[in-house]
This record gives C-alpha cells, structure tokens and sequence, in this order.
C-alpha cells in the first residue's frame, strides 16, 4: 500500500481543497456555495437543462442537486420552465441569477489567472489533459 501522501484519492482531495479555498471566500461574499456557483455557472451558458444533464455536468449527486435547485428556485436565482416537448422540466438561469453570475465571474477568472501564474501555464494546461485522461480510463473499467 502506497504512503498516505503519495496516494492518490488523498492528493486529488488536498489539491481540490487548496484550489476551492479563494472561491469560497468570494463566493461567500455573494451567499453561494460552490455547488449552487457550479450550477449557476452551467447555466450562465444559456442552455436550459434537465436534472440528469445538470446533475452530470455539475457533478452532483441528484439528491444533492435537487435540494440546491429548490434553494436556488425560492431566491430566485433560477427558473424551472417546460421542455419543449412539454413532458419534462428544465431550468434555466433568471435575472437575478446571472446577476450573481457577473458578481462572481470576473473573481473566479482573476483566482484562475493567479493560480496558472503560479503553477506555469503549461502545468496547467498538462495537468487539465492529464486529469481528463485519467477520468477516461477510469469511467471505461
């Protein structure tokens, strides 16, 4: 068995948790956790989504997600509205939602920019092919 440092669920968490510190400090400033910002921020692309989508490209559990999209729906932030078949339900951003959405963006880009200053812009981008690959192998077994 690997040492606890060099395995590597315990490395992806302890990076997660370093990277996810500077957003949550400005996301609490506008009252968003960083799942209710990871919905809204898929959402600010304009399409509207159904639960399963969203739950998928947000990476969320469903349970998780439903209780963030109730939370999201009463403040506001996000509308439910009829597919287009008429048989489903998605949700789309509101107003106020892509208020918070402009509040937060240019914040989320400078924590980014800083990060990949940091870290060198061919590491990140190297990590981000590394990751996604990683993620590939490991949804095919």
């Amino acid at each position: 068995m690997r040492k606890l440092e060099r395995a590597l669920p315990i490395a992806l968490l302890h990076a997660r948790e370093a990277t996810l510190k500077p957003f949550r400090h400005e996301l609490d400033q506008i009252d968003l956790t960083v799942q209710q910002w990871r919905v809204i921020r898929v959402l600010a692309e304009g399409k509207a989504c159904c639960a399963t989508e969203l739950a998928e490209r947000c990476v969320l559990m469903p349970p998780s997600l439903s209780r963030i999209l109730k939370n999201l729906t009463e403040r506001g932030l996000i509308e439910r509205v009829n597919d287009s078949d008429g048989r489903r339900r998605k949700v789309q951003i509101a107003p106020a939602g892509c208020a918070k959405y402009t509040q937060m963006s240019g914040k989320a880009a400078k924590i980014y920019e800083d990060l990949e200053n940091r870290f060198g812009h061919e590491k990140m981008e190297t990590l981000l092919d590394l990751l996604n690959e990683l993620y590939a192998v490991a949804e095919a077994s």
